[in-house]
C-alpha cells in the first residue's frame, strides 16, 4: 500500500502503536484520527490489510475467508461501514430498509457524499445439507423440516427432549451437556455435533459450557416442538399457519467486492487523514521501563529483513495473546503467566476455492443453481465442514458469471496431517468430497486454490479456565490496550471486534483506566438476534 503526504502536523503529537491491520485495528485508527489528536502508526504482519476480513484475488476471482454479513445489532456500527461503503442506487437519497433476524433495520442516506456506492444488499439463504437432504438454517420445525427427518425420527426429537427437560445434566460444565439439556440428546446429535466437532477438533464432551452460552441463543424448544407436531395433522400445508410468526425476509449488507473491500476504502481513509500503516511488517517486542510502562516496539520487515524500534505513547494490541505475551519483554511475563498463554490453543482454517464450469443444481428445483451463500455440511463421512458460494454473496466476486466460485472449508490444525497437506492434494480432496456427496463432478472443475489461515478461532480449551490471570496480568500495563478476536481470545464477530476498539478510543480519550467495559463486550450479549419461536440456531 503506498503512503500519502501526511496532512497532519504530527509535530509533538502522541502516537498511537496499533499492532495488525484487521477491523478492530483500522477502526481504531480511524476513530483516534477523528476524535483525538492522535497519530495511529499501524504494523501488520500480511502483505495487505483486513485481517481475517480480507478479501482474497485469485484472478478475479475473489474469496471471502469465512463469510462476512454486514449486519449488526448497533446502529452506530452500521452508519461506521456506511460512511465508507454507501448503499448502492441510493441516488434517490431515499431511506432503504432491510430485514434481518426477524429484526428490521433503516438505514439513512449516508453523510458523507464521497462515499462509494458499493455496499449491496443482497438476500440471505443458508442451509445445512444432512443425510443428502437440505434442512433450513437456522433450522424450521415445519412442515417440510418433519418431512425429511420422518414421523419417528420427530418423536426421538420430542421423547429426548422431555427426558433433557425432566432429568438435566447437573452441573452443566460440558458443551455437550448444554446442548442436550436444552435440545435433547437426538436433536444434538442430529444437527449440532459433527459441525461443531469438525469446528474445533475436540469432542463436545471437551469443550466448557460457557461457550454455549456465548454462541446460542436459549431457545423454547418446547413452543417449536408442539408447533411442529401440529403442523403434522394440519390440513394447510403452509408453513405459514395461524399462531405461528412469520420469518421476514433475510437480507444483510456486503461490499461489492469482498470485505476486504471495506478495510481497504479505510485504510487509504486512515493515511489519507496522517496515519501510517507498515504491511509485511511483524512486531518482534514490545519494551517496558521496567514498571509496565510500555515504550517501544520491536518490529521486523518481512521483506528485506531489517528490524527497527518504533516508539510510541500508547499500544494497541490485535495480536493473539499468546504471541503479545511472548513478545513482552523487561520485564519478562513470569513462568506461570508464560504457561497459561502457551497453553491456549487456536483452531486453523482452509479453504480451497474450486471454479466450476457447471453451477451446482438445486436438486428440486428443476436443474436451477443453488441459491445459497453458504451450505452447512453436516456429515461426518467427509471433512469438509461448510461451503460457500461467492457468486451469491456478490456477483462481481467471480471473474466470469457463466462459473461457480466456491469455496470448501476445513478446519485443522497449523501442523497436522491435513494441514501439512500440499495444496494440490486439499484442492483434489475437495473435489472428491463434493462429488462425494453429489454437489460436482471433478472434470467440471476448471481451477482451483488453496488459502490457509492460522489462528482464526480462538478456542474455550488449554489453559482458557485460567484466562482470568492473564487478563488481569495484561491489565497492569496502563498505556496497553487489548481488542479484537484474537487480542481479546475471544470468538468475536466483526462488529464485536470493531466496537472493542471503539471502546478502547472512548477510554483512551475520558482517561478512563479500567478495562472492564472493553472486555465485557460480546460477554453479556446475545449473539443472535431475536428469532422466530420456529427457528432453531443449530450451528456455531
Amino acid at each position: 500500500m503506498l503512503m500519502v503526504n501526511n496532512p497532519v502536523n504530527q509535530a509533538n503529537k502522541k502516537t498511537a502503536i496499533i499492532i495488525g491491520a484487521g477491523p478492530a485495528g483500522l477502526t481504531a485508527a480511524y476513530e483516534l484520527l477523528t476524535k483525538s489528536d492522535i497519530i495511529p502508526i499501524l504494523f501488520e504482519a500480511d502483505d495487505q490489510v483486513g485481517g481475517l476480513s480480507k478479501t482474497i484475488n485469485y484472478k478475479n476471482n475473489r474469496i471471502d475467508i469465512g463469510g462476512h454479513r454486514f449486519f449488526s445489532k448497533s446502529d452506530e456500527i452500521i452508519a461506521w461501514w456506511l460512511q465508507f461503503l454507501a448503499l448502492e442506487n441510493d441516488a434517490q437519497n431515499a431511506p432503504v430498509h432491510i430485514q434481518y433476524h426477524n429484526k428490521e433495520k433503516t438505514f439513512l442516506p449516508p453523510a458523507s457524499a464521497a462515499a462509494r456506492p458499493d455496499m449491496l444488499i443482497r438476500k440471505r439463504k443458508s442451509r445445512i445439507f444432512y443425510n443428502k437432504q437440505f434442512f433450513d438454517y437456522p433450522l424450521r420445525l415445519n412442515l417440510s423440516t418433519i418431512r425429511k427427518l420422518g414421523f419417528v425420527k420427530m418423536l426421538r426429537i420430542a421423547w429426548y427432549y422431555s427426558k433433557a427437560r425432566l432429568f438435566p445434566h447437573k452441573p452443566e460444565t460440558t458443551l455437550a451437556q448444554f446442548f442436550e439439556n436444552r435440545f435433547g440428546k437426538e436433536l444434538y446429535h442430529t444437527f449440532f455435533k459433527d459441525y461443531t466437532e469438525k469446528v474445533w477438533g475436540v469432542k463436545c464432551e471437551e469443550l466448557p459450557a460457557s461457550w454455549g452460552y456465548q454462541r446460542v441463543k436459549d431457545l423454547n424448544i418446547g413452543k417449536v416442538i408442539v408447533q411442529a407436531f401440529k403442523s403434522l395433522f394440519l390440513t394447510n400445508t403452509s408453513i405459514n399457519q395461524k399462531g405461528t410468526s412469520t420469518s421476514l425476509i433475510e437480507q444483510f449488507l456486503y461490499p461489492r467486492y469482498g470485505p476486504g473491500q471495506m478495510w481497504e476504502t479505510v485504510a487509504s481513509e486512515i493515511e489519507r487523514l496522517g496515519g501510517k500503516i507498515y504491511l509485511s511488517t511483524e512486531v518482534t517486542g514490545l519494551q517496558s521501563d521496567g514498571y509496565n510502562i510500555i515504550q517501544h516496539v520491536k518490529v521486523r520487515d518481512k521483506r528485506t529483513g531489517v528490524a527497527r524500534e518504533e516508539k510510541g505513547d500508547l499500544f494497541i494490541a490485535t495480536m493473539p495473546i499468546q504471541q503479545l505475551i511472548n513478545n513482552l519483554q523487561h520485564p519478562f511475563p513470569d513462568a506461570t503467566i508464560q504457561q497459561l498463554a502457551n497453553g491456549l490453543t487456536y483452531r486453523d482454517f482452509i479453504i480451497a476455492g474450486l471454479l466450476v464450469k457447471k453451477a451446482i443444481a438445486e436438486p428440486s428445483a428443476k436443474g436451477a443453481a443453488l441459491q445459497d451463500n453458504w451450505i452447512y455440511l453436516q456429515d461426518s463421512s467427509i471433512k469438509a465442514g461448510r461451503l460457500q458460494i461467492f457468486n451469491n454473496w456478490s456477483p462481481h466476486m467471480v471473474h466470469d458469471p457463466s462459473t461457480m466460485w466456491i469455496g470448501v472449508e476445513y478446519f485443522c490444525n497449523a501442523g497436522d496431517p491435513f494441514w501439512n497437506k500440499s495444496n494440490e492434494d486439499i484442492a483434489r480432496t475437495a473435489m472428491e468430497e463434493l462429488e462425494q456427496i453429489g454437489f460436482i463432478h471433478k472434470e467440471d472443475v476448471l481451477d482451483h486454490t488453496v488459502v490457509k489461515v492460522e489462528k482464526a478461532y480462538p478456542s474455550y480449551t488449554g489453559t482458557y479456565n485460567r484466562f482470568d490471570e492473564i487478563k488481569n496480568y495484561l491489565n497492569k500495563f496502563p498505556n496497553l490496550y487489548n481488542i479484537g478476536r484474537n487480542g481479546m481470545h475471544r470468538y468475536n464477530n466483526t462488529d464485536h471486534s470493531m466496537m472493542t476498539a471503539i471502546q478502547t478510543v472512548k477510554h483512551i480519550i475520558n482517561n478512563i483506566r479500567d478495562r472492564e467495559a472493553i472486555w465485557n463486550i460480546n460477554m453479556e450479549q446475545e449473539y443472535h438476534e431475536e428469532n422466530n419461536q420456529n427457528d432453531l440456531h443449530l450451528q456455531p
